[in-house]
């Protein structure tokens, strides 16, 4: 949804909330100000009454689709009005177990470095003075691990309203094996973080296929594009999965490869083995499964693969596409 259309509909929401009689369209259009710049006076043309009855008629749709109960009432002289009375949109009470409480509470310290910290942590306030029990501590379960999950990336918060809206979107991205950065359009599905970075999971309108982002590699700004999703989105988005697979999380032999001393940390937490070579190098046994040359490609010079042969031909091939980009 786009911000002019949700600022729209909230204005239109608080003003039949707000009265205290049914307000007819014409009230309407005089009040709202969207509706005031789009079809005031000075706006006013032929077909401009039937371009508001239109916007007006979906704006209402919408918000009864969100869960606004809006009456429509006929006055004494035939006159439509439409309010929405406030005892028949009031949200039940709100109970929280210890569990639910703990979740909410790691949610608003999740966000502290998105724009959503403020709303996070202002939602909690209210959810507070609406019943959460006082004795209740969100952190008291999580009181010696607290979450600390960063947001740098400026591709989250358009992509996160992306993944919100199903609204597709065009990004240049680089990937590690390449030495440019090229135009992808996506249909974004789910965002998730996975070892400290963010990954988006999509369709990838290009490839026709799905295919996962990580958030770091996108260049430039995220642009939206008003089309509807051309693929059906999976009940299960597996990007942890998709990851892992890529970082060798499942695999079933082991690699060995040469690594610089003051080198390739993420590696070496991985290994099984490691043997100092010498003259700055030491030797690891790592996990090998799929997408294991991709990652050895990131450590550039550093990293020498021994064997097995594919997987030394693999990263070799890599490096060479680099290098000709």
């Amino acid at each position: 949804m786009a911000i002019a259309k949700a600022e729209r509909l909230m204005n239109l929401a608080l003003c039949l909330l707000g009265t205290r009689r049914p307000l007819s369209k014409r009230e309407l259009r005089e009040s709202i100000e969207a509706y005031v710049e789009a079809f005031g006076p000075e706006h006013t043309t032929p077909g401009s009454d039937d371009a508001f009855n239109r916007m007006f008629e979906r704006d209402k749709d919408d918000l009864r689709e969100l869960g606004l109960v809006i009456e429509t009432v006929e006055s004494l002289d035939g006159e439509i009005g439409y309010l929405a009375r406030r005892d028949s949109n009031r949200l039940p009470a709100i109970t929280l177990d210890a569990e639910e409480a703990a979740a909410l509470g790691l949610a608003a310290k999740v966000w502290q470095q998105a724009r959503l910290a403020g709303a996070a942590s202002g939602a909690l306030q209210k959810l507070r003075a609406a019943g959460l029990p006082e004795d209740v501590d969100p952190y008291e379960a999580h009181s010696a691990l607290e979450p600390r999950i960063p947001v740098h990336e400026a591709a989250f918060e358009p992509l996160m309203l992306a993944c919100r809206d199903r609204r597709p979107v065009v990004f240049d991205y680089r990937k590690a094996t390449a030495a440019r950065p090229e135009t992808r359009h996506v249909e974004p599905w789910a965002l998730e973080c996975w070892r400290g970075h963010w990954y988006l999971a999509g369709f990838d309108r290009d490839r026709g296929a799905e295919r996962v982002f990580r958030l770091s590699r996108i260049t430039g700004k995220v642009r939206s594009r008003g089309a509807r999703f051309t693929a059906p989105v999976p009940d299960v988005v597996t990007v942890r999965e998709t990851v892992a697979s890529w970082a060798g999380e499942t695999a079933d032999r082991s690699a060995l490869i040469r690594l610089r001393s003051d080198a390739g940390y993420p590696l070496r937490a991985k290994a099984t083995a490691v043997r100092e070579l010498g003259d700055g190098w030491d030797e690891l046994e790592i996990p090998y499964g799929h997408g294991l040359d991709a990652w050895l490609v990131e450590f550039g010079p550093d990293v020498v693969v021994l064997e097995p042969a594919e997987l030394r031909a693999d990263v070799v091939d890599r490096l060479r596409a680099v290098a000709k980009g």
